[in-house]
């Protein structure tokens, strides 16, 4: 179990070596933004899908030529390892136009590649599970098809698409397993461990990452379930895999019981139909994915998407969540007054800790994260 667990961590810290790796095999990687790009198009045209996330380990300097200063740090640094060279081995990009920053983004991307290598866009509906919501889908994800088929010289078949499904959905239910896991053993996977072996699906073909997460799983559920004196919680949030900001949860004996995470939890929460039309499929999955902040909800008045938090961190076992929110994302910052609302009522604790990519002085978080850990 050491042995698997360190060979994620080795993936998750060095993305670049992986990159590199698959490379020399003679593979096309493609890079994905965020968010609910289709990933199983990439896998299913034979090449790899490569998670474009930002970094914790490079600081903005040429993407400020391009980039507004209230740009996130995820949509910057991603750029800024576009025009270092540290994404040379991509073959192409997609660009998902999900928020009000990836939408300008994506055409900052688009120029400052030039003709280094493919830029394609894609953009979302609002109104994704209305029967026009579902044709603009299909027909957007066709547009990234044909674009993919350009780029690995052959025809993706409904086929090829089904079979990815197929694979990703396994991908997912046993990422799911695993958050499951994680929490009933969390005297083996404390929060550096989770986010390792979570970050490296980002880094690796599916199909290879869901054999190892599986034997992992395997190994874990042959453990009895440990008995944490510490706190358990729920985290939330677009992105927080700081390595400070992880420990300082190990420090104050937290554990995640679950997570409302983009980076997580939320890039595997809903399956893909295998029984009808590929394309429609894919489409169907996106429409299907709902309490999320990123995604328009015809009816927010309700606070769905609160009330679904909340009852998240009751049914996990937690005592508390934690918000990580990102600098800069309007987003998460217009929906907070909303989440807290929610919380409240389900008189639960929680703190919002602001972090960015960049962020160097840890000073304040691992306070605030001390001080929430003894009210618990």
């Amino acid at each position: 179990m050491e042995t698997i667990i360190n060979e994620f961590k080795e993936i998750a810290a060095n993305p670049k070596k992986q990159l590199a790796m698959y490379k020399k095999q003679g593979k096309k990687i493609i890079g994905v933004l965020p968010y609910y790009a289709p990933e199983e198009l990439v896998f299913a045209a034979g090449m790899v899908p490569f998670g474009v996330w930002g970094s914790n380990n490079k600081n903005i300097s040429r993407a400020k030529e391009y980039c507004a200063t209230f740009y996130c740090t995820i949509a910057q640094l991603s750029l800024e390892m576009l025009l270092d060279g540290s994404l040379d081995d991509l073959s192409g990009i997609i660009t998902p136009t999900i928020c009000d920053t990836l939408r300008p983004m994506s055409q900052n991307i688009r120029v400052a590649m030039g003709d280094k290598m493919p830029v394609i866009f894609l953009a979302h509906p609002q109104n994704r599970a209305t029967s026009y919501g579902l044709k603009f889908s299909v027909n957007q994800y066709t547009n990234v098809k044909k674009e993919l088929e350009k780029i690995t010289g052959k025809e993706i078949t409904d086929a090829d698409i089904l079979e990815s499904i197929k694979i990703y959905n396994a991908s997912r239910k046993a990422r799911r397993e695993f958050v499951k896991l994680a929490s009933e053993h969390c005297d083996v996977i404390k929060p550096t461990v989770r986010s390792a072996v979570l970050k490296a699906a980002f880094f690796m073909l599916k199909d290879e990452y869901t054999a190892k997460l599986e034997e992992l799983n395997q190994k874990l559920a042959a453990l009895p379930i440990c008995k944490w004196h510490g706190k358990k919680i729920v985290t939330s949030g677009i992105i927080y895999d700081n390595p400070v900001l992880l420990a300082a949860l190990e420090d104050n004996d937290i554990a995640i019981a679950a997570d409302d995470v983009a980076y997580e939890s939320r890039a595997f929460r809903i399956d893909a139909p295998e029984d009808i039309d590929p394309m429609m499929a894919l489409a169907k999955q996106f429409a299907n994915i709902d309490c999320d902040v990123l995604l328009y909800d015809a009816e927010s008045a309700k606070n769905n998407r609160g009330e679904f938090v909340a009852k998240m961190v009751k049914d996990s076992g937690a005592k508390g969540l934690i918000l990580f929110m990102q600098q800069f994302c309007d987003p998460e910052e217009m929906e907070y007054p909303y989440l807290k609302k929610a919380l409240e009522a389900a008189h639960i604790p929680h703190i919002k800790i602001g972090i960015d990519q960049q962020m160097h002085d840890f000073g304040q978080a691992k306070t605030a994260i001390q001080a929430f850990a003894e009210s618990l």
